[in-house]
């Protein structure tokens, strides 16, 4: 990373002419008018119209009491969370129709209205992010107003923009209160102590977000340039404690989802910084930055869908913003990408993405094609292929690794199968975010669970958690078009599942003349006693139709036809219960296929034909 001297030398000097240009590009009358005139834009216009007028209309929800204890009593956020967002939402509405619609007066006293009672919340952080107990939250060194988490940062961050867009626009009462929040809540907290919070060493998504977020805060607020350097020089250190989290390869094992918010605030603060020093500060260089750039357009598949392992949702909506920023700026790959976000499409109303994706969207970028190939991250075990074959995406991904990574799932040689468009062999990514998903009790979901993935249960027993347990990739070459990928995942399991040995060797092939892609499996058990007990694992949101010796999964763009050994395993399908979130709502297929009385030594072979039904 950049040296103390160096970011204390560039901000001292830096030239005051650059404040218009901190957002990455000049606030002009012209720019303005360009976005309100822009049609990729127009849907999202019409949004933070009508979400300005309901702001203006209802009352802004309170923040209970007893919906902020539900978190203690019963694990659950989403009671305090809805209202804390929704006036997230509100602020970002109004504050966009106050500055692209100046005409409409009426906007800044209700933003007026919104920032004083968003100053007044008791804490900025979470309820999930402070202390779990009343005994720990006497024993915590900072109170639960000064406690900086990822929302209490982001928020300071949308506040001072909201000042910075609309400055001499709002009344200097509710700007000095602003400032006087931001010194209170965040400013002194972090800066003023020689203890440190969490993230300041995490190397994950938190590392980047909270520096990302409370940095451009304070570029954006603070005017004593000596403190100012002294503060981005302590968030120099967590941001490069956040690109620890990535190896060589650059693969985010924390998915796509995690890199769009944790890699996005790192980009949205260099881009930041980089402004303000006129170009003297930049953090966007170097082989990990590129190869980290790389990622998103590597693991998307037919847009919204993308690999998701971890704690990833299925469709993640790309930042346009982002994606365009990064291609201007490094000439990063560009993951499909076919229109401008709407309004609600993140539900926690992130600032910088939502105003960065009007300032930096290039529509040139558009509809661009897949990127097909393969992708081997060899610091992550992660392994993708991507063919387009009569016009429509086939991809194969499976991965390797350790069960204790960031937002980790226990996963190790579970695979996903993307035919026709359509990822029909599947990850169930993210779970209900509650105490219990992030406690004693993680691996009881079926999200997180192995039993959750494509994986087999050994003799009753699914894989162990933590670090201990491992998969890795043996191998992961191309054969003559085949790609062969060979785990070892002997260490995935606990040694009571009597395993000697375990590997799972993956041979994908696409037919370009047939329009069509197959993938066979072959599992590979060597145990330390005869008579075991196999479950082969298989996960989809498709119903299966089960035939002898054959599992189809016929989706709506795209088929898998397994094909298995019909005299020495038996199929069961199973429904499983909803664990994704509240306000998705979705039926779990799992098909286990059942070997008793498995010899010492067994393989078994799966083969999976995978067609377009588009072609």
């Amino acid at each position: 990373m950049i040296s103390f001297n160096r970011i204390r030398s560039a901000i001292l000097s830096a030239e005051h002419t650059t404040r218009n240009h901190l957002l990455g590009t000049p606030l002009t009358d012209e720019l303005k008018k360009s976005i309100v005139q822009s049609e990729i834009f127009a849907p999202l216009l019409e949004d933070i119209r009508v979400e300005s007028a309901r702001a203006r209309q209802e009352p802004t929800p309170a923040l209970l009491f007893s919906k902020f204890h539900q978190f203690v009593k019963q694990g659950t956020r989403v009671e305090y969370q809805k209202p804390y967002y929704d006036r997230r939402g509100r602020l970002l509405a109004l504050a966009l129709e106050a500055w692209l619609f100046p005409e409409e007066k009426q906007v800044l006293e209700s933003l007026e209205d919104l920032i004083w009672t968003i100053c007044e919340e008791h804490s900025w952080a979470l309820p999930a992010h402070l202390p779990w107990s009343y005994e720990k939250l006497v024993e915590s060194r900072v109170s639960m107003a000064q406690t900086v988490d990822l929302f209490a940062a982001e928020t300071a961050h949308a506040l001072a923009e909201t000042l910075y867009l609309l400055e001499g626009q709002l009344n200097p009462w509710v700007v000095h209160r602003v400032k006087e929040e931001l010194e209170r809540r965040v400013f002194g907290p972090v800066f003023s102590s020689a203890y440190t919070f969490r993230w300041e060493w995490r190397t994950s998504n938190w590392a980047s977000v909270c520096a990302g977020a409370v940095g451009m805060a304070a570029l954006l607020i603070i005017d004593d340039r000596e403190r100012l350097a002294g503060m981005i020089g302590r968030l120099a250190g967590a941001m490069a404690c956040f690109l620890e989290g990535f190896g060589e390869d650059g693969c985010c094992t924390e998915g796509i989802s995690y890199w769009e918010y944790g890699f996005g605030y790192y980009v949205y603060f260099a881009e930041m910084l980089m402004a303000y020093t006129g170009g003297e500060l930049n953090l966007l260089q170097g082989d990990k930055i590129t190869a980290i750039a790389r990622f998103p357009a590597a693991v998307a598949l037919t847009s919204p869908q993308s690999v998701n392992f971890s704690d990833c949702v299925e469709q993640p909506f790309l930042s346009t913003g982002l994606h365009s920023r990064l291609y201007d700026r490094i000439q990063a790959p560009l993951p499909m990408m076919t229109r401008a976000a709407r309004f609600h499409e993140n539900a926690t109303y992130r600032f910088p993405q939502m105003v960065r994706n009007l300032l930096w969207t290039d529509p040139t970028h558009f509809h661009r094609p897949n990127a097909e190939g393969t992708y081997v991250f060899n610091d992550a075990s992660w392994v993708v292929d991507k063919v387009m074959l009569d016009g429509t995406l086939f991809a194969f991904a499976t991965k390797g690794g350790h069960n204790n990574e960031p937002h980790n799932h226990n996963d190790l040689g579970h695979f996903l199968l993307h035919a026709g468009g359509e990822t029909l062999l599947v990850d169930l990514g993210q779970g209900a975010y509650t105490r219990d998903y992030f406690g004693e009790k993680r691996y009881e979901h079926v999200n997180t669970s192995s039993e959750g993935h494509s994986v087999p249960v050994i003799n009753g027993y699914v894989q162990g958690a933590g670090e201990s347990y491992r998969g890795i990739v043996r191998e992961a070459d191309i054969r003559e078009q085949t790609l062969v990928v060979k785990l070892d995942l002997t260490e995935a399991y606990p040694e009571a599942a009597g395993l000697s040995s375990f590997s799972r060797t993956f041979q994908w092939t696409s037919d370009l003349s047939l329009g069509e892609a197959e993938l066979k499996l072959t599992d590979n058990f060597v145990f330390r006693a005869s008579n075991n007990q196999l479950a082969e694992t298989f996960i989809s949101l498709t119903e299966p139709l089960i035939e002898k010796g054959c599992i189809i999964w016929d989706g709506q763009k795209g088929k898998v036809v397994m094909y298995y050994e019909a005299d020495l395993l038996a199929a069961k399908h199973e429904v499983l219960s909803n664990d994704a979130n509240q306000v998705l709502t979705r039926v779990i297929h799992r098909v286990r296929l059942h070997a008793s009385k498995t010899p010492h030594q067994a393989e078994f072979l799966f083969r999976f034909r995978c067609t377009s039904k588009q072609s």
